[in-house]
């Protein structure tokens, strides 16, 4: 009943008449900016944080939420119409998602899509309700050692995402891994990979590479003269729009298994979004029936990850309410409006302040519905811009692209970057190398470095702290078992080829 009179407070307060503008605002403006490729939530957010310091509370925290959601769902879009992500956890809808495109899929793609968003946050919205004292109370139980291996558990699980060849998804971590630790090294002031170019004393921003990468070497690749790069999609129906039963059945599987792994990482301090994906696509590709189908066009490799991704960013604000750990930068900025409205975030947050709680739980559920009915309707457009001749469409990714990564530093040297990992982009393309465990990489390298560093002061240097802590160990073990797996995996394939070249032999 406390559940259900709670639930009343939060809807009264989220259908206010302002609040549900606010609501509008911050869904709209976050599909249109996680359209745009470069700019993302994050700077976004930044961006219009200081036009909310004049509004209350509530209706502030209302629509940064209904920005970072919004987002969350846009970057969707140009990732599978155009290969390009908005953000790092749309990185891997790219791998399903294009190829659903360039099937002429795209209508079936972007609405599994809308609907894997919003059963995803939905489902997450009532965990967060019923259970974010106790989930709070779990995620205290991490501490660096146990970060430190969920995050190379993340990593091993990216490499398996290579298909078919671990030593090259291997080898694309390790690289990601050496972009993500350049520039000045926090703790020692050390020059790390900076070649004297104090450009790079920051470190190398993830839209680059992840622009370089995706967007960039996509492009260049149908600028071949042998390529055609005529976009498919000029003959779409309203029809498309209605998935196939086949496509339902295959899709409500992975939306489910994507809410139970956005949940758990969203409420680990640091994990969020984007290793929720990238676990959800590892663990859909594992449980599939045809593992060949992901990274040519399945349906599961879209909706999963979607489900993941939403459900990981509403589930990030357990520990931001409730611990007032922030579990990325944009809960961060979250936990800075908070502070900046006078609220204080931690455990008693629930009690103190019931109206912000239920109010932003109750407008997440608005917010996700407005989501759904908002981009429905506009799924036709964006289809339709596959109808647009290369020859305008693609200046066009590459003007928007070189403003988003100007945007984010307000550097030059970054437009060059973005043409010299465009480069290597395409050459590691021909060679069949994949690039969402490059990303990953450059993502958790600082991260890892950063947690395995920490555990180890805590400990006076004693390795043996990543396997004397019960949750380290296990996630370790479950990294080792990941790799045997997909060995003995790949031997059993080998096998049955060699015994299907035999036969035809033994039949001579």
């Amino acid at each position: 009943m406390d559940l259900l009179a709670n639930l009343a407070l939060g809807f009264d307060v989220a259908l206010s008449p302002a609040n549900l503008l606010y609501c509008f605002i911050g869904v709209t403006v976050g599909t249109f900016v996680g359209v745009l490729p470069g700019i993302g939530p994050m700077a976004t957010i930044s961006m219009l944080l200081p036009i909310t310091f004049g509004l209350d509370p509530i209706g502030a925290l209302i629509m940064l939420a209904g920005i970072y959601y919004g987002a969350q769902f846009g970057s969707s879009v140009t990732s599978i119409l155009l290969n390009i992500p908005g953000h790092a956890a749309a990185a891997v809808i790219c791998l399903d998602g294009h190829p659903m495109a360039k099937q002429g899929r795209a209508a079936v793609g972007l609405v599994g899509s809308a609907i894997a968003s919003f059963i995803g946050g939905s489902l997450a919205i009532v965990l967060v309700m019923q259970f974010a004292p106790p989930l709070a109370k779990l995620a205290l139980n991490f501490g660096p050692a146990e970060y430190f291996s969920m995050m190379l558990l993340a990593l091993l699980a990216a490499a398996v995402l290579s298909e078919g060849d671990l030593l090259k998804g291997l080898g694309m971590v390790l690289l990601g891994l050496s972009i993500g630790i350049v520039g000045i090294d926090v703790n020692s002031g050390a020059q790390r990979l900076i070649f004297s170019n104090w450009n790079l004393a920051d470190g190398i921003s993830f839209v680059i590479v992840a622009m370089g990468f995706f967007a960039i070497s996509e492009v260049m690749s149908n600028l071949e003269p042998h390529a055609k790069p005529q976009m498919i999609g000029s003959n779409f129906t309203w029809r498309e729009l209605v998935p196939s039963w086949r496509d339902f059945r295959q899709a409500f599987g992975s939306i489910i298994r994507g809410w139970g792994i956005g949940s758990m990482f969203g409420a680990l301090p640091g994990s969020g979004p984007t290793i929720a994906s990238f676990v959800s696509y590892s663990v859909e590709k594992k449980v599939a029936r045809d593992p060949s189908r992901f990274g040519k066009g399945a349906l599961e490799g879209v909706t999963g990850p979607e489900s993941a991704n939403n459900a990981a960013a509403v589930a990030g604000f357990i520990p931001t309410l409730t611990l007032g750990v922030p579990g990325d930068a944009i809960m961060a900025l979250m936990l800075g409006a908070l502070m900046i409205f006078g609220i204080q975030p931690g455990p008693s947050v629930i009690t103190d302040n019931p109206e912000l709680f239920w109010g932003l739980m109750a407008s997440m559920w608005i917010g996700n519905f407005l989501l759904l009915i908002l981009n429905i309707p506009l799924i036709g457009i964006w289809v339709r811009v596959l109808s647009i001749p290369y020859r305008i469409l693609y200046p066009s990714i590459l003007l928007f692209i070189c403003i988003g990564v100007f945007a984010t530093n307000n550097n030059s040297f970054d437009i060059v970057l973005l043409a010299a990992f465009g480069a290597i982009g395409y050459i590691l393309h021909k060679l069949d190398c994949p690039a969402p465990p490059l990303l990953l990489g450059v993502i958790l390298g600082p991260l890892i470095e950063e947690n395995m560093r920490r555990a180890l002061l805590i400990n006076r240097g004693d390795p043996m702290v990543f396997i004397t802590h019960p949750i380290s160990l296990a996630m370790l073990v479950a990294g080792a078992l990941i790799i045997v797996l997909f060995i003995v995996s790949g031997a059993r394939a080998r096998r049955k080829e060699r015994q299907a070249d035999d036969a035809p032999a033994a039949v001579d």
